[in-house]
């Protein structure tokens, strides 16, 4: 049993995506993943994930598809063993050269140290237009 809070181990996944060290943040997460990131349906970036082992999949093809550029975790919020986190990110499509900017909540789930949860939610239009290099809505 891990004596972290589930905020300090979800504070700890980001410094090491940002790192690239995916073997280490697919460590953070438990054998069995709840996982959802609603997108459009030709985004390549997100596959069915369940488990450690998808979530390292996972990490290292978003990395594949897209450079990180900013991510501004604007606040955490706690409630026992579910984290919240709100904020702004911002991403290239490398095969577009265009930013994903969009706000973003992602709920996570920490049991006994390990987070079992990762649903992000995020501007799937905008998500859509980088990657198709569709012209921004008005």
């Amino acid at each position: 049993m891990s004596t972290s809070t589930p905020v300090q181990t979800v504070e700890r996944l980001f410094p090491l995506l940002a790192e690239g060290r995916t073997a280490e943040a697919a460590a953070l997460f438990a054998d069995a993943v709840s996982f959802s990131i609603p997108h459009p349906p030709d985004v390549p970036w997100v596959p069915e994930v369940d488990s450690a082992e998808g979530m390292r999949a996972f990490f290292e093809l978003l990395g594949e598809h897209v450079r990180p550029k900013q991510m501004d975790a604007r606040r955490i919020v706690a409630d026992g063993e579910d984290v919240v986190v709100l904020g702004r990110m911002v991403s290239e499509v490398k095969a577009t050269g265009r930013d994903i900017d969009t706000a973003f909540a992602l709920h996570l789930t920490v049991h006994e140290g390990l987070i079992t949860r990762y649903c992000l939610y995020e501007d799937t239009l905008a998500v859509a237009e980088a990657y198709r290099d569709e012209p921004p809505r008005a």
